[in-house]
């Protein structure tokens, strides 16, 4: 369907609903069209039974891409089999402003560019450069189409659910598959309806509806869901508010997420020079949807149903460490007195793939106009990312950088650590406000004693006024620099530039397939030429030691940090020395601390693994709930698989972590009951048995060994299915793959 060829649409779609023999949502319209073998065509279960699908499209952003890639010249593939776009947008550091910081980037990341450029233009892949645009913001102007699939190396790809695509993140690994024209393979997700009526108004804004989403589903009740809006409350929210909504479903874990195709999307796909394929759409408009069956009996469709009226929603603030603590703004005040938040705002950052639209900066910039006029200061640091080129030169990010903002190169920046903050006293407490969609500790400025909260732009923009998180826009008043009290109005802003989007060079490369060999410098310290990892031996795991019992979150920020190591995302080796550096050590309440049981003295993470390693001993890690949320970044499975780390043994995992892992060649265990976390001990000595037999819905067996000579056994489950299995047993998917071709 890349080529928007509807024709054959609505008749796929009334066979698939006669094979299933119901009424289909909208998600699965979009599945059953992309099974790999339509000639297969069957129910699949939700939540239980795996599915191959063939998707539209890749994308990949910088940072992933080199490895993605790495894996793909390996395949001995020539040519991607779908059309594919790499997007240079993390690399680049926020500190200067835009001019400046892409110099800079452009030198610091010579060789990775040049490697990525070369790459694609082998490969048949377009090639996007460094300042062209936030790649979820550029893929909705470029790209997503309604009732496609796309599958993107970052876990935010679900933005182009605002222009009705499913669009799923994933690791580099399952995008190789895809690139290669095999199938993809993902669990048939559960599908969780959330009804919205109503419409927004005043202070409210799209962002809202996730923030309170959040809160109510919790940083991993969507896992292994697809969210699907529906409902008149739809029909009010513009597709880039939609994509704000669905790009943040990543954050309640959500495999995707999904709106209904509308006029507001029509009116997005024209503004951006799409008027055909919005013809197109348009004329099969009800295989775009649900069913009217679906939608007036929702909860006979829908595993889970949710109701927000978007009329009585009020703005939220989310945080800080955590996107799911929601606050209304009405009580904000009060819980940052409740639980001693630092309230001064130092800085107010908006834009990222979440917030980066024209209207959501012409809305921000509504409320700068306000400021000047009613002289009013700006007490906090402002810093803007605008999402592309075509919004980068508008009046409207003039606006905000004549009120005193810094305008950031098209890039992701502070949002994923690349923000060089100036910041005398790190250890004192602080708060920012961003309309970013993450806000970990130490993720946008690497401090852990950073409070980061979530809003809106144009609360983040309020706030950011006031210098207060305290203050409520809705209700209070500032003093001007004349001693006025006055208050701020509610944000305007229009969808699109009055004349229209300016005509500027995008800025990206389509392939030529010019380029012969592309090269990697044997003794590059960015990049490193793969290996495949060994088979599995044929024997149960022994002599395993613990590398680390994870305490609380873990997140792939926490096993791969991001930052300073974006530059190796390259090189698999050198990546390595930052695992699980983030996360906390159970035993000691340490971070990058732990039991060396040969030396018997503590060693960070990676050192310890790569004595283990090199003494050839197996090693295993521990952990909680919800391991590895947050980025799809597979660096934070193919590390500890470099080190020789056999298992991950958590009480639950993240969806693409989870698939990572397994496609690395790594089992992914979870407790069969989680109170025998607590039986493990620092320097246990651990057995995983059942290898040998090894099935789907079959339990292994761990067995500690204690300093003590003392043992404890239990049951460990895994979600693997045959293929899956075949993956482990190959040493890794790519391996299974190479040797099926």
């Amino acid at each position: 369907m890349e080529n928007h060829c509807y024709k054959a649409y609505a008749r796929q779609i009334k066979k698939i609903r006669t094979v299933l023999g119901k009424p289909l949502t909208l998600t699965e319209k979009i599945l059953y069209a992309h099974l790999y073998d339509p000639h297969g065509l069957k129910p699949c279960a939700r939540g239980e039974d795996y599915a191959n699908f063939r998707p539209d499209r890749v994308a990949m952003q910088d940072a992933t891409a080199q490895m993605a890639l790495l894996q793909f010249m390996i395949s001995g593939k020539k040519e991607s089999a779908v059309p594919a776009s790499v997007h240079c947008d993390h690399l680049i550091r926020a500190s200067l402003g835009a001019e400046k910081d892409l110099e800079t980037a452009a030198a610091a990341n010579r060789e990775v560019y040049t490697f990525l450029a070369s790459a694609c233009d082998r490969y048949g892949i377009t090639f996007w450069k460094p300042g062209a645009g936030i790649i979820h913001q550029t893929l909705l102007e470029n790209y997503a189409f309604p009732g496609g699939m796309m599958v993107g190396t970052d876990s935010h790809t679900p933005n182009a659910g605002g222009l009705a695509m499913l669009a799923v993140g994933v690791g580099g690994a399952d995008a190789v598959d895809v690139m290669t024209g095999m199938a993809w393979e993902l669990k048939m997700p559960r599908i969780i309806g959330v009804r919205l009526t109503g419409e927004l108004s005043g202070w409210v804004s799209p962002k809202d509806v996730i923030l309170k989403l959040a809160g109510l589903l919790t940083v991993k009740g969507a896992t292994n869901a697809v969210i699907e809006y529906f409902g008149t409350g739809t029909r009010s929210i513009p597709a880039t508010g939609k994509a704000t909504i669905c790009n943040m479903g990543a954050e309640v874990g959500a495999t995707s997420s999904i709106f209904p195709y509308d006029s507001e999307m029509e009116l997005y796909l024209q503004a951006t020079g799409r008027p055909r394929l919005a013809a197109q759409a348009g004329a099969v408009r009800d295989s775009l949807q649900a069913d009217p069956e679906v939608t007036a009996h929702p909860a006979n469709h829908y595993d889970r149903l949710l109701e927000i009226d978007l009329s009585g929603l009020e703005p939220h603030v989310n945080g800080p460490f955590t996107p799911d603590a929601a606050t209304p703004l009405s009580r904000l005040a009060a819980k940052v007195r409740e639980m001693g938040y630092p309230d001064r705002v130092e800085a107010g950052l908006i834009g990222s793939c979440t917030n980066s639209s024209y209207q959501d900066l012409d809305r921000a910039a509504s409320l700068a106009i306000q400021a000047k006029e009613k002289n009013l200061p700006v007490r906090a640091q402002l810093i803007v990312n605008p999402g592309s080129r075509m919004i980068e030169h508008t009046e409207t990010v003039k606006t905000l950088e004549n009120s005193g903002a810094v305008i950031m190169a098209n890039a992701c920046g502070p949002c994923i650590g690349q923000w060089t903050r100036v910041n005398s006293d790190p250890a004192r407490p602080n708060t920012i406000v961003t309309s970013f969609n993450r806000n970990f500790a130490k993720r946008a400025d690497g401090n852990p004693n950073t409070h980061s909260f979530i809003a809106s732009p144009e609360i983040t923009v309020a706030l950011a006024i006031a210098g207060s998180l305290s203050f409520n826009p809705l209700k209070d008043r500032l003093k001007n620099r004349n001693g006025a009290w006055v208050s701020l109005d509610p944000p305007q802003g229009n969808r699109f530039p009055p004349g229209g989007f300016p005509h500027v060079d995008k800025g990206f490369v389509p392939p030529t397939g010019k380029t012969g060999q592309v090269t990697v410098l044997p003794h590059s310290q960015r990049l490193q030429l793969l290996r495949p990892f060994p088979a599995w031996n044929g024997k149960d795991f022994t002599g395993m030691a613990l590398l680390i019992r994870v305490k609380g979150k873990c997140t792939t920020d926490h096993i791969s940090m991001a930052g300073e190591w974006l530059r190796f995302r390259g090189h698999l080796e050198n990546i390595s020395d930052n695992l699980l550096m983030g996360a906390v050590n159970a035993f000691n309440g340490k971070t990058n601390c732990v039991l060396n049981r040969e030396s018997r003295l503590y060693g960070t993470v990676s050192a310890v693994a790569k004595e283990y390693k090199s003494k050839g001993i197996p090693s295993i890690v521990v952990a909680e709930d919800n391991y590895g949320e947050g980025s799809s970044r597979e660096h934070a499975a193919m590390e500890p698989r470099f080190l020789n780390v056999k298992a991950i043994l958590a009480k639950s995992f993240a969806r693409i972590h989870e698939t990572n892992l397994k496609k690395q060649g790594l089992l992914a265990l979870t407790f069969a009951r989680p109170e025998d976390y607590d039986k493990i001990r620092e320097d246990d000595t651990f057995a995983l048995t059942g290898l040998t037999a090894f099935a789907p819905h079959r339990p292994l067996t761990v067995t500690l060994t204690h300093a003590d000579g003392t043992t404890a056994s239990f049951e460990v489950n895994h979600t693997c299915n045959t293929v899956q299995i075949g993956w482990f047993k190959a040493g890794s998917a790519l391996n299974a793959n190479s040797l099926s071709q």
